[in-house]
């Protein structure tokens, strides 16, 4: 049997089996976490627990020490190889093994030499139960050759012209630190233009006569020896030219159109282009069929080197630079290939089992090429290792059955392919132990009542023993669900009350035994301070009691002490303790303070504190009350990793004793200047502990608060940087959402630098299939706040953590939350799609919804489309108006409301997801019944005569069905407004005109007309009209007192008019000058000179009479006359055909006369020639009044006045001389 770790821990519910406790203890290749007493007898096989690096270069100018620890039961003794063989270091006076271990050291430094011991090492640790052995440690000195002597001529080029100064320098180990630097170790300068290769020579794109030097030094710098070597100086005269002929890019470094670069699979990915050209190239960087990817990829050296760290296979592919200037481009394609040394999927982990047991060893690596996976036992190739009838090889597996003792054994998995290997030891210790119960025997333990109870049961044995906790002397199995159950064997009673007193008792068993222990738990009541010091003022000079009364259980014996500012009461008589009192005589200012009452038993401790305040005995002026003044002296002493001490000393209070302190910190690293809370403490404290986070660079304030208010804050404390730390928490936010279809983008929100807890923050982005078995895929990204993961499945549930890292360690355990790859268009139309038609106007649609699986998405909702089919005369427009609704959620149905009657309509349906909609469904076409009709379109009453009126109307613009008839009806107005008797009439649906006959003469007529369909009665129009009074007035039209007022650029034209209503006016015009040849001067002729004297009378009359109607307020009330009707509907105005209607008088209510008091509205304006005229009235809507001007009555706009300037050339209107009369 294989031990496991259990859960933390396991709730016992009523009803259930007794309590059973499970070993929590893993054996595992590090740590055997047994106790003590146990290691003298328990036998265990050898695990290696430090060796030195596989590739080990060491310092030829110190001793050698290769190392090799391992522990074991019994301790293991250790043995080395060299090279393959046995390495016998008792004939090697400079090699010795330190004792208790199996490094070795190798005493160079008084004799021999480094290279002597140069060789591949292994190391062997070995007891009873098998062997360990160490990976294969090559041990070579490091080298830093000089450069070899060398003679350089010194270069002469023209200006602009490429340059390489090479370097080449000597092989060394490791490999040297390349820089160029002048005579006096300054670093020569470098940019687009001169640059340092990977190779370490120095590339000048094009020369300035500034490159002129005779020092250009190369420098390697060997780090394992702290050694650095220097190249002969290299010369180099740049010749001015009058002018450098210009040339497009070429490639210094790589050569040709492409290369090949290999690289292992982790390590850093360095592609590098250098091009020549003047001017100075541009370098670009592409991957063929693919994006660099993201938080991975940097620039080096002017983006002549791009650098990919954490290179995996899928960084394989085409690289492709592309250096460009003003002449032209060029471009370089790099092949790369990603292989990878092994690197384990599932490394074998120790076995404890007991005998006759199953158990397997599970070696799996992944690599490119595929590793191959080798076993060894104690050190060697299982294939001529002494058989065992218990094990069985399977490729990466070991699998055992009915293990015994002697099957306990180290096993080695080698994983290697060419680019390297991996060596694990693991080891399979068959133990058979019967239970053992470590905890002391009828323990004693005495809790608080209301707190937790812990009872230990630490234990051990092979096979994994089973637990059991029984209460009392009759065992009593435990059943009930206030026990909780700990990993360590532990029980807990989260409450424990009086009745949880008692004996419990501890079974641990297995097949090959038991033990039990009995420990005892006793409850006791809590110490209470039942009556607690109270806050006192007193004066100078008197006598204060504090009291303090302590309850508590009568087992437990309490101590009660006093304290006065936290410190112990002053040696003095004047302070009295007896039981309950503390009594404190002839009070001074020095007794002012805070008094603390401390109650303390074995098992508990509780306290009350009272605040004493000493005032003068004698009335004083009275106090200034202020805020407190700020704390001063901060000191930080008692410095830890995560806390320091901080002490003040108090302001003053200003007659306001302070009620509290207020703490606040800067963090001067991540945010200087910028002030934080920190905590609050008690105005009685001048100290306080604080809890810090880690790698913080603190400063602390202090500002006191009384009733009063707050203190300015104190001065800054000394500066206080903790130690850096692994974060202790992972960034919030964590969400994953693709952004396409074939990718999910991760985000989350980074922790700020306060959270960061130490340098070097990153992120470990884990995420794995929900649904799948697949192992978690791991990638450790920079400080940023989003990592996308590309070649996903569409919208696929993924589980996604982000754990913080630093370079102390990594944050705990991150929680998982789950996320969907990017969504793709849905691929189905929903099915069965049914329409209802509810009425004329609403539809309802039903369909089946869509298969979850084809959404490819989150379901947004489903959208109709439904338009209406055109009419003939429209069907030639390319455009068809579709109108949508969406419904959102999983909805089968919807109302399509708005519909227009008697109309043929296609709909189809699509679903929606967060990319878009899916396939439209197949159309569905339905037909809305009739409607009542809209009004008819127009409704104009024309040729009135003594006793008929004919009506002309237009069909309604929304018959909305077929129309079956009109309904007309009309009624009298008689002169006081009043309506007669309403006569109804049926006229066919295909008329337009109606005449109506035996009419009363010179009668008003109220007209309601409207359409009918087979749903109903449509919306009526309205019109009024009058019969004529004789048949000469209907047919003589007479026009008379025309008058005609010139300005600059318009004219006035009015006239009266008796006649027929319903009439169109015409305006002739004319320029002067048009028909010279027939102009004759009329100034002298006689009639023309009577003509005018009669326009003047008729002015001035007309004149008169309109400022006595002005006097009389006489302007038509129009909203009265519109009131007074039945039907709102009547208009004072017809669009139709530019007419009034007939408004009667107030005063005398009587019909309207024809002629003066009917205006046009009929304006000539101003187009193309100066000959036209334009509106009057500068704004006005240019509307014929009955005076014959512009004033714009029935419109409702308010009359402009003159334009300023224009008095003088502004012809006399009648407008005018009525302003100038008011």
């Amino acid at each position: 049997m294989q031990l496991k770790i259990m859960p933390k821990k396991k709730r016992l519910s009523a009803g259930r089996v007794p309590l059973i406790l499970f070993l929590c203890q893993m054996i595992s290749a590090l740590e055997v976490p047994l106790d003590p007493k146990l290691l003298e007898d328990l036998v265990q096989p050898p695990t290696i627990t430090q060796q030195s690096p596989k590739d080990y270069i060491i310092d030829p100018r110190e001793n050698i020490v290769i190392q090799c620890e391992a522990k074991g039961k019994p301790p293991p003794s250790f043995s080395w190889t060299r090279n393959g063989t046995h390495f016998d270091i008792d004939k090697d006076p400079l090699v010795t093994m330190k004792p208790g271990s199996g490094t070795l050291i190798i005493n160079i430094m008084s004799e021999g030499k480094a290279e002597t011991y140069e060789g591949v090492y292994q190391c062997t640790a070995r007891n009873e139960r098998g062997a360990a052995i160490s990976n294969n440690i090559v041990v070579r000195p490091s080298r830093s050759p000089l450069w070899t002597k060398e003679k350089l001529e010194p270069i002469t080029l023209r200006n602009g012209q490429s340059l390489v100064l090479p370097c080449r320098p000597p092989v060394g180990l490791p490999p040297p630190i390349i820089f160029w630097m002048d005579n006096s170790f300054q670093r020569l300068p470098q940019s687009e233009r001169v640059s340092q290769g990977l190779n370490g020579d120095l590339y000048f794109s094009n020369v300035l006569p500034e490159d002129t030097r005779e020092d250009y030094i190369c420098y390697a710098r060997f780090n394992h020896t702290q050694t650095i070597q220097q190249k002969q100086p290299i010369s180099v005269k740049v010749i001015s030219a009058k002018s450098s002929r210009e040339r497009p890019p070429t490639f210094l470094t790589p050569e040709g159109n492409a290369s090949n670069k290999e690289e292992l699979r982790g390590n850093v990915l360095s592609l590098e282009c250098i091009a020549e050209g003047l001017p100075t190239p541009i370098i670009y960087w592409i991957k063929e069929d693919g994006i660099l990817p993201i938080n991975r990829t940097f620039y080096k050296n002017f983006k002549k080197t791009l650098q990919i760290i954490h290179v995996s296979e899928a960084d394989s592919g085409n690289y492709q630079c592309i250096a460009k200037n003003a002449l032209g481009a060029i471009h370089h394609t790099i092949s790369v290939t990603v292989k990878a040394a092994p690197y384990w999927i599932m490394a074998p982990q120790n076995l404890v089992l007991s005998p006759g047991e199953d158990g397997t060893l599970i070696c799996r690596a992944n690599g490119k090429p595929k590793p191959r996976i080798s076993w060894l036992t104690n050190g060697v190739p299982v294939e001529i290792a002494p058989d065992d009838p218990s094990r069985k090889i399977d490729g990466d597996t070991i699998i055992f059955s009915n293990v015994q003792e002697r099957s306990s054994a180290v096993y080695q998995c080698n994983a290697s392919n060419e680019y390297g290997y991996l060596l694990a030891n693991a080891f399979v210790n068959v133990l058979a132990e019967q239970p053992r119960i470590l905890t002391p025997t009828n323990t004693l333990y005495q809790v608080i009542a209301n707190r937790p109870a812990l009872l230990d049961c630490a234990f051990f044995g092979s096979p994994l023993p089973t637990i059991e906790w029984f209460k009392g002397a009759k065992g009593s199995a435990l059943h009930e669900d206030i026990y909780v159950l700990h990993e360590n064997g532990t029980l807990e009673i989260p409450v424990a009350q009086k009745d949880s007193t008692g004996t419990y008792t501890c079974v641990a068993r297995n097949k090959l035994g038991m033990a039990k222990n009995e420990v005892h738990l006793e409850i006791k009541d809590p110490t209470r301070i039942i009556k607690q010091p109270e806050y006192a003022v007193v004066q100078r000079g008197s006598t204060v009691s504090f009291e303090c009364k302590v309850k508590h259980d009568h087992t437990l014996i309490p101590t009660v002490i006093w304290l006065k500012d936290n410190s112990e009461l002053p040696s003095d008589e004047r302070f009295t303790v007896d039981k309950d009192h503390l009594v404190i005589a002839d009070v001074s200012d020095d007794d002012s303070g805070t008094y603390t009452c401390m109650a303390n038993t074995t098992l508990d401790n509780v306290s009350a504190s009272a605040v004493l305040s000493v005032v003068a005995p004698t009335p004083t002026p009275a106090p200034v009350y202020d805020v407190p003044n700020p704390p001063f002296d901060l000191e930080l002493t008692n410095p830890l990793d995560k806390s320091v001490q901080l002490s003040w000393t108090p302001g003053d209070d200003n007659n306001s004793p302070i009620t509290k302190f207020i703490i606040e910190y800067e963090d001067t690293m991540h945010e200087a200047g910028l002030w934080h809370h920190h905590t609050e403490v008690s105005g009685t404290q001048t100290t306080a502990q604080l809890k810090l986070s880690p790698y913080v660079n603190y400063s602390f304030r202090v500002m006191a608060e009384n009733s009063i208010g707050r203190s300015l804050p104190s001065e800054a404390s000394e500066q206080y940087l903790t130690k850096a730390a692994e974060p202790d928490k992972n960034p919030m936010a964590v969400e994953g959402l693709g952004s396409e279809p074939d990718n999910l983008v991760i985000t989350w929100k980074p922790l700020n630098g306060f959270e960061s807890n130490g340098p070097g923050l990153q992120y470990k982005v884990s995420w794995r299939q929900k649904d799948g078995d697949d192992e978690w895929t791991s990638v450790v990204v920079a400080n940023v706040s989003k990592y996308i993961v590309s070649g996903t499945p569409t919208f696929v549930p993924y589980l996604i953590k982000v754990q913080a890292l630093n370079d102390v360690g990594f944050a705990p355990e991150p929680a998982i939350v789950m996320g969907h790859s990017g969504e793709d268009l849905p691929m189905v139309a929903p099915g069965n799609v049914r329409v209802t038609v509810v009425n004329s106007t609403l539809a309802e649609v039903h369909w089946d919804p869509v298969p979850l699986k084809s959404i490819r998405g989150h379901l947004q909702g489903y959208r109709i489309y439904y338009w209406k089919a055109q009419s003939p005369s429209k069907r030639n427009r390319r455009h068809i108006e579709k109108k949508i609704l969406t419904f959102q959620g999983s909805k089968t149905h919807g109302m399509l409301p708005g519909l227009e009657p008697f109309s043929h309509y296609t709909l189809n349906v699509r679903v929606v997801n967060g990319k878009g909609e899916g396939p439209a469904s197949a159309d569905q076409v339905f037909n809305t019944p009739e409607g009542v009709p809209s009004a008819p379109s127009s409704l104009k009453i024309v040729n009135p005569t003594l006793d008929s009126l004919t009506l002309e109307w237009d069909p309604p613009s929304h018959p909305n069905g077929i129309l079956t008839e009109y309904t007309l009806k009309y009624q009298p107005i008689n002169s006081t407004h009043e309506l007669g008797p309403l006569v109804d009439l049926k006229i066919p649906a295909n008329k337009t005109r109606w005449t109506l006959k035996n009419l009363n003469f010179s009668t008003r007529y109220k007209f309601y007309f409207y359409a009918q369909t087979s749903a109903g009665s449509g919306s009526q129009i309205t019109e009024e009209a009058v019969t004529t009074m004789d048949e000469v007035q209907a047919v003589s039209p007479r026009i008379s007192n025309l008058t005609a007022a010139a300005a600059e650029t318009y004219a006035n034209i009015s006239w009266e008019y008796e006649g027929p209503e319903h009439v169109n006016f015409y305006v002739e015009y004319g320029v002067a000058g048009t028909m010279a040849s027939r102009q004759v001067d009329i100034a002298t002729q006689g009639w023309f000179i009577g003509l005018m004297c009669a326009v003047a009378l008729l002015i001035l009359i007309l004149l008169i009479v309109c400022f006595i109607r002005r006097n009389k307020g006489g302007k038509y009330p129009v909203k009265e006359k519109e009131d007074a009707r039945a039907d709102p509907e009547i208009q004072p105005m017809k669009e139709d055909d530019g007419t009034f209607g007939e408004y009667s008088d107030a005063e005398d209510h009587k019909p309207l006369k024809k002629g003066s008091r009917t205006p046009s509205d009929r304006t000539v304006k101003k187009e193309d020639s100066d000959d036209s005229l334009v509106d009057y009235g500068e704004g006005v809507n240019g509307q014929f009044n009955e005076d014959g001007s512009f004033i714009g009555q029935y419109s409702g706009k308010k009359e402009k006045e003159p334009a300023e300037g224009n008095e003088s050339s502004e012809a006399p209107s009648p407008v005018n001389a009525m302003n100038s009369f008011v």
